[in-house]
């Protein structure tokens, strides 16, 4: 059975138990900043089982893609030498949303695996948390699993209460329950022992299934409130079964893997595939596929980060094999073969992916040369010859250069590493990473607002509301007196809370001596919490009261939100479908738009999306705003915008040209935005461009600075408005013509000065040694002179110094090829930088350092000729 067909097992089997199918979400939660991937099959129904969405189903399946690459849960260094970690992984599971529990979750669970798949039950092994009785009876009473196959896994030794492998948690508190797992046996040539042993550490036994039952909610103190709906979460590795079914030990065996470790071996010539690297390849094509399909793309930070490392993996793996060119981009159509048809989203990206895959292999040859001149100006200023550990990290971090290439350049030019502080940087960096993926969001403090606001907003910017939940220092209060800062909950309000990118509404809320001032409008669940000061009287939770937005501000922020629908259209109009937003923030002084794209926006484009936004404001048509269900939605094209989180209805919003799902508030009709203006386009990481435009009031302000900008350049000009461009460009040649002279005149100094140096060298056993100073020189002027004088001298060991400003002091060395045998060029700039306070070095035939002692720079240069004379007399014993 292939790997492919027993997804489709899987899924088939619940559906005919009346699950409801579920489509795979994207790797990128939607709106949970606690997640740096989707690291298992819950995680998109994580608000269903904390109770703050309803779906219109009650029984789930899915076959989830996940991966666990970064953050808390990390198997990247494990990839290629384990018989199952991956980046990339797919979850089966089946969930159960307060409907069936226990009984049915461990008969489906049987059913499918001895009956439906035919596997033995003496080679399954079952797990259960040890306090959980009900759990233990219905597998060993009514299922009949053998009491020799069957553990009790308690709470680890030393640890908390329910701190065990059997018991399953949310987070620090929220909901939790005990969990039952399947383990398979596969059989006694392999080492280890049954789960709860002393060997169960070893790879005969392993788990493939895990059934959690979310039965507690824990609150802060430890305490277990049972839960009003018990629900069921289950996971499934689909690659371990996929081995267990196809007989094979490792996952890599499997037929998905094998297809695509054959693509990588064929691109590398080799003919066995029980290459490591070959592992590690088809794993991480995996990942970095589904990554670039689900928006992610190569940065320095956060998720990019973690995508850019894996490339690099992969592409050193293949150099290990022998693949010099970019290749990792030429396996997307194979994965497409294996996996398109399960998930289409993939082969629909296919181009895209190969595109952006091909780029980042490129750019990895490109950072090593940025790595190798960063490097090389590092060392001349290396304090003690040693390379800090800060900097191998950056170099290693932030422009992918490998340690070990760091390391065999520091052996060539005799400086060490200092790799404790490589290793302490690396620490920190884990521990951020760690901190950045934070699932212990405080629910036992959030569970007492058990409120809903109903927004009122669409249609007015004043209503009445009843306070439901006040807040004092993040924690619920019955009152609020004069001149403390809080929340406010209203049963109804027409203040908008921060959401996809718009920020949230100021105003006040009002009563007879009461007067709450809006700072700022958050979501906290189903309710909108009023942030800011009370400044007059007091507030008590029941209060009845007057919510006015500040209106003058929200048609601002309106125009610009409107503005930013118009503007996505337009860019993928002008720049391609492939554009997609990434971010936006809508303020009301300006808008900003982050989306996908590869290259710069160019003038003429800007001013394209310009016209065509323009265009929609003076056609000044209504805008509209329907809510339906999220598949009728998906059927009329509307586009769904990063970071909003979509429930089973949702609001079309459409405007101009542009269909979108949003929440926000717009206009009412194009024409009132006014005009649209993009002030700045900027790259923020590779693959993401950056507009950020303005609009009605604030933009007209723009034009008249501009406007009035103009006058002043011309009036300095001394020209009309409409001679400013030519007057430049004359001014512009002119400068050109006069740096070109000016560049001429210093070479031919240069040159004459290297000319009358020649004739000072010292010959010292028939080599020419010279030590100048030639104050006003820069670095790239005194390498020219020296490269001259060693053509010249033919025979030479040379010093050139300059002081520049604030005493700075460069110094460059070279030796003729024929004389490093005997002389170095790093030795001999060293000679003189450690007088000067400085150190360096480079290559046998050309180094550079620095200095900050100008007053001990001749007599350093004086002392050059003996240096070298004492390093040609032949050593005596």
């Amino acid at each position: 059975m292939t790997s492919a067909e027993l997804r489709r097992r899987f899924l088939d089997f619940f559906i005919q138990r009346k699950h409801q199918a579920v489509p795979s979400s994207s790797l990128v939660p939607g709106n949970d900043p606690t997640l740096l991937f989707t690291n298992a099959g819950m995680v998109q129904f994580k608000d269903v089982f904390l109770g703050q969405d309803d779906r219109p189903y009650r029984r789930a399946t899915t076959a989830q893609r996940c991966v666990r690459a970064g953050g808390k849960h990390n198997d990247l260094e494990n990839v290629g030498y384990t018989a199952r970690h991956h980046t990339f992984f797919e979850m089966l599971g089946n969930f159960s949303f307060g409907d069936y529990f226990k009984r049915e979750a461990i008969r489906y669970a049987w059913e499918f695996l001895t009956v439906d798949l035919g596997l033995p039950p003496e080679k399954l092994w079952v797990t259960v948390y040890e306090s959980d009785g009900e759990a233990a009876d219905i597998w060993l009473k009514e299922i009949g699993v053998d009491p020799k196959r069957f553990t009790r896994i308690g709470d680890k030794p030393g640890g908390r209460p329910y701190e065990s492998d059997n018991f399953w948690t949310m987070g620090d508190t929220g909901p939790c329950g005990p969990c039952t797992e399947i383990f398979y046996d596969h059989g006694p040539e392999v080492a280890g022992g049954p789960p709860g042993s002393p060997e169960e550490d070893g790879d005969r036994y392993i788990e493939i299934w895990n059934l959690v039952f979310m039965q507690y909610d824990r609150d802060r103190e430890g305490v277990m409130t049972p839960l009003p709906k018990p629900s069921v979460d289950t996971g499934m590795g689909l690659e371990r079964l996929a081995a267990v079914i196809q007989g094979v030990h490792s996952n890599y065996e499997i037929d998905l893997f094998r297809h695509l470790m054959q693509a990588v071996a064929d691109l590398a010539g080799l003919e066995a595939l029980d290459n490591p690297s070959l592992r590690v390849i088809a794993d991480h094509i995996r990942s970095c596929s589904f990554l670039i399909a689900d928006g992610v793309l190569p940065a320095n930070e956060g998720r990019g980060y973690v995508l850019r490392r894996i490339i690099r993996r992969a592409a050193r793996h293949g150099h290990r094999l022998g693949l010099r060119d970019p290749f990792f981009h030429r396996l997307v159509a194979p994965l497409v073969d294996e996996m398109g048809e399960a998930y289409p989203e993939l082969a629909a990206a296919q181009n895209r992916i190969e595109q952006v895959l091909a780029q980042e292999e490129e750019r990895f040859a490109e950072t090593l040369e940025k790595g190798l001149r960063l490097l090389e100006d590092a060392v001349v200023d290396l304090d003690g010859g040693t390379l800090s550990g800060e900097l191998i990290f950056r170099l290693y971090d932030t422009y992918g250069f490998p340690v070990d290439l760091t390391a065999d350049i520091a052996r060539e030019q005799s400086f060490s590493l200092d790799m404790a502080g490589f290793e302490k940087a690396m620490a920190a960096q884990r521990a951020q990473s760690r901190d950045a993926s934070r699932f212990d969001v405080d629910y036992s403090k959030t569970a007492k607002i058990d409120a809903k606001t109903e927004f009122s907003g669409y249609e007015r910017v004043e209503d009445q509301g009843r306070v439901v939940a006040l807040l004092r220092e993040g924690e619920p209060v019955e009152r609020l007196a004069a001149g403390e800062a809080g929340g406010v909950v209203l049963d109804n309000s027409p203040f908008y809370a921060e959401s996809g990118g718009q920020v949230g509404d100021s105003g006040a809320l009002r009563a007879a001596g009461v007067v709450f001032e809006v700072d700022d409008t958050r979501k906290l669940g189903a309710a909108h919490l009023h942030v800011g000061r009370l400044c007059n009287g007091e507030l008590r939770v029941g209060d009845q009261l007057e919510a006015r937005v500040d209106a003058a501000r929200r048609q601002a922020i309106i125009l610009n939100h409107s503005a930013t629908h118009l503007m996505h259209e337009a860019l993928r109009r002008i720049l391609g479908d492939h554009v997609e937003q990434k971010g936006s923030l809508v303020t009301p002084e300006r808008l900003r738009f982050d989306f996908a794209h590869f290259a710069p926006v160019s003038a003429e484009e800007l001013r394209e999306v310009e016209r065509l936004v323009n265009a929609q404001i003076r056609e000044n048509r209504d805008a509209s705003a329907e809510v339906m269900a999220l598949d009728e939605a998906r059927k009329t094209g509307a586009k769904a915008l990063f970071g909003e989180k979509y429930g089973d209805r949702v609001r079309v919003l459409r405007i101009g040209f542009s269909t979108e799902l949003c929440g926000g508030t717009h206009v009412r009709r194009v024409g009132d935005i006014g005009v649209f203006k993009i002030v700045s386009e900027s790259g923020v990481a590779a693959g993401i461009r950056r507009i950020e435009a303005i609009t009605g009031e604030v933009a007209l302000r723009h034009l008249d600075a501009l406007d009035a900008r103009l006058d002043q350049i011309a009036t300095l000009l001394k020209t009309g408005r409409e001679g400013v461009d030519d007057k430049l460009r004359q001014l512009i040649e002119r400068q050109r013509t006069l740096e070109k002279s000016l560049d001429e005149a210093r070479r031919s100094l240069a040159s004459q000065a290297g000319a009358d140096l020649a004739g000072q060298a010292r010959n010292i056993d028939g080599i020419s040694v010279l030590a100048a100073r030639l104050d006003g020189m820069d670095t790239k002027e005194l390498r020219e002179t020296l490269d001259r004088l060693k053509d010249q001298l033919g025979h030479a060991a040379i010093v050139l110094a300059a002081v520049g400003e604030g005493d700075k002091i460069t110094l460059v060395a070279g030796v003729t090829q024929g004389e490093t045998a005997r002389i170095r060029a790093g030795d001999l700039v060293n000679s003189v930088a450690g007088q000067v306070g400085g150190k360096g070095g480079g290559r046998p035939d050309m180094a550079q350092a620095g200095g900050n002692d100008p007053s001990q720079l001749d007599q350093a240069l004086a002392s050059v000729p003996a240096w070298v004379e004492s390093q040609l007399k032949p050593v005596t014993s």
